[in-house]
């Protein structure tokens, strides 16, 4: 069958409607396996019909232009599935971040490849002009979007990883005076440099928009505080999806272009959602400027007294429940106790006791990822909800079990005006009867800020390694 653009045109609108029903099956855990696999058979479709595009375009020339992509598929394919098949579930969110930046990368370098060798694009610039008038519009685009979320992506992969002790990649925020002076500064010195590369200069107001574009990502990112990344992770997919497309419109490629506009928006509709869910304005975020005035703030004020408690404690106040509603976080991932929680709960379960999962949108340091921890532990969906459908039922709860989350159950975000979190929404486990809280220490949460909840008087902390108090609790549960 000969490949005519038709059929490639058909192909690639086939990937398309692929991909839209990758990112619906991906909107709900039950559903996500089929997302993921609509995704890569959309990727199949695009990837072959790409490859045999090479070929009729490139005539004999092409086989060796495949062959490069082919081995280049192949190094990066291999790297790609290392990574994700090593990774741990903590470990995600840098995974992602890392992700991110690599397509940053990928438009970066295709936009200085245009530039130098325009006619291996197969652009024809008018006489005297090096480039037509379009095509610097989309790389000045192109350029800017993929230099910042490649250079804001590397600071978030290092502000998700806490394990550098360079200062633009811890989780407190790094101010200035006239930071967001200085941010203004170089993002209108940029806009000119790209205004000069527009007008018909070339390599050097293109070299100087590319440096101040990385500059620009990452003053982006380092006034934003450790606890808001998962905002910040959304903000960066949907970054990706549109240096993706900005991608494809270098290359003319309509599937790149459809893909990338997928992500951009998608993830831009996550932003905004994390947003909502946080109390923080969309608008001050896509700028980089949100959690200025928040953000990591030390703990003060005098050492108060808690309630503490042991696991047998806690596996007495369980078994005498009848409803237990369980809030998982970033704590719980660290000691890797998704299964024996889920034991936990099943041998609950067994007992009577009604069993239920609360997930705040931003608990863990990505969107989903305390979703992905229980599912990867295959606790039932139908056990698991989103904290606008649990939060009324908390306060018919007889126990809310807290394991390693902090911020998200804050009672500040509502009672305290003046907190960083304020506003925000929470999962108001203070309202059940009984609270049970998991935590090594009195250590503060990525905020920065103690919690009122650990001082109530119904609240019992019980110390130490997640995994090792559940398993603790569930051989103690009769």
């Amino acid at each position: 069958m000969t490949l005519s653009m038709n059929l490639v045109t058909l192909l690639y609108l086939i990937a398309s409607v692929f991909f839209i029903q990758a990112l619906k099956g991906l909107s709900h855990p039950a559903s996500s396996r089929r997302g993921n696999l609509f995704g890569m058979l959309g990727m199949a479709i695009a990837v072959l019909t790409t490859a045999a595009l090479v070929l009729k375009l490139g005539g004999s020339a092409g086989f060796a232009g495949l062959g490069d992509v082919l081995i280049a598929l192949v190094v990066g394919g291999s790297i790609g599935a290392l990574m994700a098949k090593r990774v741990q579930m903590t470990k995600m969110p840098e995974l992602v971040a890392f992700m991110h930046s690599m397509i940053g990368l990928s438009a970066v370098c295709i936009a200085i490849a245009e530039v130098a060798e325009p006619h291996a694009f197969g652009i024809v610039a008018a006489a005297g002009q090096p480039l037509p008038y379009g095509n610097r519009v989309e790389l000045f685009i192109g350029t800017i979007v993929g230099a910042i979320t490649f250079s804001g992506s590397v600071i978030a992969f290092g502000k998700l990883s806490g394990k550098y002790k360079f200062r633009l990649f811890q989780g407190a925020p790094v101010r200035f005076p006239g930071q967001h002076w200085v941010n203004l500064l170089v993002a209108l010195t940029t806009l000119a440099f790209g205004i000069a590369f527009w007008a018909g200069a070339q390599w050097t107001p293109f070299l100087l928009m590319l440096a101040l574009s990385f500059v620009l990502g990452v003053l982006m990112i380092i006034p934003i505080g450790g606890a808001d990344m998962p905002v910040v992770v959304s903000m960066l997919n949907s970054y990706s999806g549109w240096a993706a497309a900005g991608i494809g419109f270098s290359l003319e490629n309509s599937m790149l272009i459809i893909a990338g506009s997928l992500v951009g928006s998608s993830g831009a509709i996550l932003s905004y959602i994390m947003c909502r869910a946080m109390n923080r304005s969309f608008i001050s975020v896509i700028l980089g400027g949100f959690g200025a005035e928040g953000g990591t703030e030390a703990a003060s004020g005098a050492q108060r007294s808690v309630k503490s408690g042991s696991p047998d404690d806690a596996a007495y106040i369980l078994s005498n429940a009848e409803s237990v509603i369980i809030v998982p976080g970033y704590g719980l991932a660290v000691a890797r106790a998704q299964h024996a929680l889920k034991e936990m709960a099943h041998k609950l379960g067994e007992r009577g006791v009604s069993v239920k999962y609360a997930i705040h949108p931003v608990a863990g340091r990505m969107p989903g990822h305390m979703n992905v921890l229980l599912a990867e532990a295959e606790v039932p969906y139908d056990q698991v909800f989103e904290m606008d459908d649990i939060n009324p039922e908390f306060a018919q709860a007889d126990v809310a079990v807290v394991l390693g989350a902090n911020d998200v159950v804050n009672p500040a975000a509502r009672n305290d005006p003046k907190s960083p979190i304020a506003g925000m929404p929470i999962l108001d486990a203070w309202r059940a009867k009984t609270v049970i809280v998991n935590k090594r220490s009195m250590a503060t949460g990525y905020a920065g800020l103690d919690n009122d909840l650990f001082y109530l008087d119904k609240t019992m902390m019980v110390f130490g390694d997640a995994k090792k108090v559940i398993d603790e609790i569930t051989k103690a549960i009769e």
